[in-house]
This record gives structure tokens, sequence and C-alpha cells, in this order.
């Protein structure tokens, strides 16, 4: 017995990820160890590991994964020699020790997200990451088909994050005929006989190869952990504290190891009625706490919103459709969260009979410009009259609209623009522009049909002799024109330009128009 559990630490401490005993920085380690399958090895095991590479130390949680293994996920964050012990109440688990070594990153693999430059977004190396997200709450609970349509769609389009639920909502077609699920994250099959002390391994598993198409894919996954949508169905959403807690670890201990994760504690968050503002705090600070790499955290809400300002949101996650229908509010929000702002619910582009569901094309790219020259980010959705839900944004398959392609085109405008992020610049005074004051400005006129525009801006960060060009952009025709002219500073008075000549630019009187101006090398 001692030779068969010796030749399962030698093959343990090997697996990782079918790379030997090499893994790249920002990839998966990956431990497995045999333990006892009798009683019920989901509740009072004890077990974790600690990583060692010089000073950095880590230590992440283990967890049980069925058929009588136990497993450990590590994310080592520099190169070098990783030296590792397990620490655990069963003496079977216990002191357990190895190594492996951490090489250097591939070319895609840039590392998890974090906040950068207080407002945005980038990985660990350092690359500037612009959240372009989408809404797919159910695609993981669709056949194997669908997820690979659902797969080869995001591959072909702007969205770089994808918005889903971890624990499916309650639907009568998941439990029976052609959509019925073939598992789910507790034992059982109902409310009456769900085992909330006892996980699902396989459907954690077919989760977990989603979020790696995706990393590979390189979109980043948004888990929402927490969901209301039940009508007292099944009862994941009126789980018990312990419930609670207990599948929050769990689900950590399993995915934080995943570099592309990104944690949303709920989805409307307030229709879930039985938990206060206090049960959300004391989760988050469990998300916290048991995340050894420290994730983006968010919620997201319903009626009333979550105190965005706790220590433990890294980024404010709304659901409030007016933000982005007005100049000048994305602006207002920064300066009270002082932090990124990211609109994840907008309404959606479709033709479905609820309110949120009838978008069209026009109103969905325009509310993205609104967001983007107010120092914001926004996801997108779509809806279609479907058998199964509301279409893209409940059961993915296929992009049918007319914003992706104009979401595309404003993604690649951002991303010759500065790389630490556009910036409100005169959120008082002209709330349609943002930029790098003194060197890029962005400027949007939404649907106002303008003729004409004085070459007019703050003067913060100008000088005298400073030349820029200016480019003509159709937001909705995805055409950009140069404009023939270049303007130079005369004179810096407040918030003007330069009155040489009264230097105007023509535009063609029609909605959706936006310069780009950007100033030239001496």
């Amino acid at each position: 017995m001692r030779r068969v559990f010796t030749l399962w630490l030698i093959l343990a401490s090997s697996i990782v990820l079918g790379q030997g005993l090499h893994v790249e920085q920002w990839d998966i380690f990956e431990l497995t160890l045999p333990g006892p399958a009798a009683g019920n090895p989901f509740v009072g095991i004890e077990f974790r590991a600690i990583f060692q590479n010089d000073d950095q130390r880590f230590e992440p949680q283990g967890f049980y994964d069925g058929n009588g293994m136990f497993k450990i996920r590590f994310m080592p964050n520099q190169t070098g020699i990783w030296t590792y012990q397990t620490q655990s109440n069963l003496k079977t688990l216990h002191e357990q020790a190895g190594q492996f070594q951490c090489i250097v990153p591939s070319a895609d693999n840039h590392g998890p997200i974090s906040v950068h430059n207080q407002y945005h977004f980038g990985y660990a190396d350092g690359t500037p990451f612009r959240p372009f997200g989408t809404t797919i709450y159910e695609w993981t609970f669709q056949s194997p088909d669908k997820q690979q349509q659902t797969l080869a769609s995001l591959k072909s389009s702007p969205f770089n994050k994808a918005r889903f639920l971890v624990i499916p909502p309650y639907r009568d077609e998941y439990h029976e005929g052609p959509h019925a699920l073939d598992g789910f994250p507790f034992v059982g099959t109902s409310r009456e006989n769900w085992d909330f002390s006892r996980f699902n391994p396989v459907y954690f598993q077919r989760l977990e190869q989603r979020i790696a198409e995706l990393r590979d894919l390189g979109i980043e996954a948004e888990l929402i952990l927490f969901r209301p949508y039940d009508n007292v169905k099944w009862g994941f959403d009126t789980m018990d504290a312990a419930t609670n807690e207990r599948y929050l670890r769990y689900v950590v201990a399993r995915l934080a190891a995943y570099r592309n994760v990104w944690w949303s504690m709920a989805n409307e968050n307030s229709f879930i009625k039985h938990l206060t503002d206090e049960d959300w705090d004391r989760l988050f600070q469990i998300l916290q706490a048991s995340d050894p790499y420290g994730h983006l955290r968010s919620m997201h809400n319903a009626g009333r919103i979550y105190d965005h300002n706790k220590p433990w949101i890294t980024h404010v996650s709304l659901q409030y459709y007016m933000a982005v229908r007005f100049f000048g509010i994305s602006p207002l929000l920064r300066d009270i969260y002082r932090k990124p702002i990211i609109h994840d619910e907008i309404n959606y582009e479709g033709d479905i009979d609820r309110r949120w569901g009838q978008l069209s094309g026009e109103e969905m790219v325009y509310r993205y410009w609104i967001a983007t020259v107010g120092g914001a980010y926004v996801t997108h959705g779509e809806t279609r009259k479907d058998s199964l839900g509301d279409g893209w944004i409940s059961t993915g398959g296929q992009l049918t609209r007319e914003s992706p392609a104009r979401i595309a085109f404003l993604k690649d405008i951002l991303e010759q623009g500065p790389p630490k992020g556009l910036n409100p610049i005169d959120q008082y005074y002209q709330t349609n522009m943002a930029g790098k004051a003194g060197e890029y400005y962005l400027i949007y006129f939404g649907k106002e049909p303008v003729k004409e525009w004085p070459v007019v801006l703050p003067d913060d960060e100008l000088e005298p002799g400073m030349r820029f060009k200016v480019d003509l952009i159709d937001t909705w025709n995805m055409n950009i024109t140069l404009i023939n002219q270049t303007f130079e500073v005369d004179r810096v008075d407040r918030y003007t330009f330069s009155d040489k000549n009264k230097q105007v630019i023509s535009l063609p009187g029609r909605p959706y128009m936006a310069l780009r101006i950007k100033r030239l090398e001496p």
C-alpha cells in the first residue's frame, strides 16, 4: 500500500496539465493525491499547500474531486523553482512535498487582469486590457454542440470577456426533454432531495473545461456566483449561510488558479431577498481571503445598488440604463467611486417582447460611445425570440445583430489610442470628450446632426506651437476620414484651442459622428 501511495505522489507531482514538471508563469500546477472517499469528503477535511519561491508564498486550498481524489491547483506568479508542502488534518494528505519549475509564459499568456491606472485594467505583464464583454448567462448548460457554436462565435467577435452563471437558473426544460441537464452543482435532482453538503465534481469539471476554452481564446470568464431566478423551485437562491459559505470556498478552491477568472458575487443581488448587505459583506470577505491571487471582484445590482466603495469591490458593475443614455454620468460615477466603471447591463439589442431586450443596433452602439467618452466600459447583450430563453444572452449560439461589427470598430480605435486608457478631459463643460490632455482627444456628438465644430479644446497641457491632425469618424458606417488640415495652437486661453483664422471643422450633419484629434510630433 505504501508503494502504491508513493507512485501516486510521484504521478501527482508531475500532473501539470500535460506539461511534466514545467509550468508556464500564470498557468496551472495541479497536485492530485488519493484520500478517503468514505463518509462525506466534502465536509470536515482540511487540505491546503504552501507554495514558495524566494520571497513569494501562496497557500491555496485543496478540494475533493470525486473518486477518492483530492486536488490543489496553483497559479505561479514568477519563474523559477517552486517548492510545496501540503497540510491537512488527514495523515494521508499531510506533509506531502515536492517542487516544479515555472518557465517563461508563451506569447499569448499575459497573466491575470487587475486594476491599472485606477480607472482601467491591465494584465499582470503590463499589457493593457480594455473590457469589451458580452453576456451569455446559461451557455454552459446547453448541449455540447451549442457550446462549441458559442465558442466559435466568440472567437470571431470583438468580445474579450463573457459574463455567465455558475449555477443554472430554474427552467422546466432543464428537468426533462431535449434541454434536460445531465448534472447539477449538488448531488440530487430536485429541491426535495438535494444534498447541499455534497458537490457534484463532474458538473464543475465541465465548467472548468469551458473556462479553459475561453482562456485559450483570450477571453476572460466573469463567473456569477449567486443569482435569483429559482421561483421557489430548486432552492439554489435560498441556501442557508453555511451552505453559501461552503459553496463559495469550494468554487474558489477549484477555479481561482485559472488566470482568466473574474468574480461577480451575484447577478441582481437585491432580488435574493433573504441576504442582507451584511451577508454579502461576509461572503465578499470569505471570497477575498480564499482567493490567493486577488482576482477582480464585483457585484451586479437590481433595484438597489450595493456599496461599491467597500474595499473588497475592485470595480463597479452596474445595471443602470440611464447612465449610458446621457453624457456626463459615467464621469460622475468615476468621481463617486474612484474605481473602474463597467456598465454590465445597458439593455440588449434585439426583438423580444420584454422592454429590456428591444434596443436597435444604433442605440446599442450609441450607448457604447457615451460610456467610452465618459471613461467607462460596457458589456454587450443580444436577444432574439427563441425556443429556450431569450437568445444569445441566455443560451449563446450565434450572434446575429448589427452592433458587434460596430463594437469591433470602436475597439480598434481604442487599441490605437492612449495605452493607459481614456479619461474624461473636461467632464463639466464638454462631457462628450475623453482622451489624454495635450496628446489625444476623442469627441462624440451622439444623436445630434452637427454640421460644424469650432476647434475648441480645454487648455490643460496645451502650449502654443502644438500641432494636431483630426480624423472624422462615422461610428455607424465604420468610416474614418482624415480632415486635410492641421490645427496649431496659437494662444492658450481657458477652453480655447486657437482662434486663429476662426478654425472650424465641417461635419456632415448626420448623427453618430465623432472626431479623433491627435498631436503631431514636433
